[in-house]
């Protein structure tokens, strides 16, 4: 049985995936083994449309459990562990957004990063504390955080190991929304509800061609738009959504995620 993590998929397809490890959701080996085979089992599972994280109250996840740190060949298997559960959830073909509450610092930060979304509670504070013990980060904060604010902001953020305020952090482009606290989980499975509503199939094809054009040339990049715009045209939604257009104009479709 899961300790640490559990998933609840409801009626309109939005999957929640909740961690709870009190008192701070500390990402251990465990929590990220559990993690991981959540993962697989949402990806693959065509009754979810979007996919919402959450944490606890007091934290998203406050970082790797510091008592697992060990020497270099443990740091690998640490390593390994945060990467395949992250691949994982950023790979699921479909919206997944983090709904941040509380602390999301290092691990947690990288996890939320992880995400395609991320949506804050404003009394949330994230951050990479990491060089405070000497380290740096290890599950993605120097790539996607990158990725989100710049090489520089980036740098000033993992060097200086400080904790940002969600107002902050949404300036810099580091979360997407900041809610009021008591309001984080029905905004976030609300934001959810509407992509599970859409061209879900589509919209997973979009988010591969996007994360992975990244990692290339505009030509390259271009290359797969192009695969995944043809590719796109085997699914139902797309002719549900043409022949919807042609005959009654355009957003009114009813899409099955087919």
């Amino acid at each position: 049985m899961a300790d640490f993590v559990s998933t609840e998929t409801r009626a309109d397809g939005v999957a929640l995936l909740r961690i709870d490890r009190p008192p701070m959701n500390a990402l251990s080996l465990g929590l990220l083994g559990e993690l991981a085979d959540a993962v697989a089992s949402l990806a693959t599972d065509p009754a979810v449309k979007a996919v919402v994280v959450a944490g606890g109250e007091r934290a998203f996840a406050a970082g790797f459990e510091i008592s697992e740190f060990g020497d270099e060949e443990r740091a690998r298997l640490v390593a390994a562990r945060f990467r395949s559960a992250f691949d994982a959830l950023g790979d699921i073909p479909r919206p997944v957004i983090a709904a941040v509450n509380g602390y999301a610092l290092g691990g947690g930060l990288e996890l939320a990063m992880a995400c395609d979304l991320r949506i804050a509670a404003d009394n949330a504070r994230v951050g990479q504390p990491e060089i405070l013990l000497g380290l740096i980060p290890g599950a993605g904060g120097t790539q996607r955080l990158a990725r989100l604010v710049g090489p520089a902001r980036a740098k000033e953020i993992v060097w200086s190991g400080r904790q940002l305020r969600a107002d902050e952090a949404e300036r810099i482009g580091l979360v997407d929304r900041v809610v009021p606290a008591a309001e984080l989980l029905d905004a976030a499975t609300d934001w959810a509800a509407q992509f599970a509503r859409g061209a879900v199939v589509a919209m997973g094809l979009a988010k591969r061609a996007i994360d992975r054009g990244l990692d290339g040339s505009l030509a390259e990049g271009l290359d797969l738009e192009t695969d995944a715009f043809v590719e796109v045209f085997a699914t139902e939604d797309a002719a549900i959504g043409v022949r919807s257009f042609l005959e009654n104009g355009p957003g009114k479709a009813d899409f099955v995620g087919r």
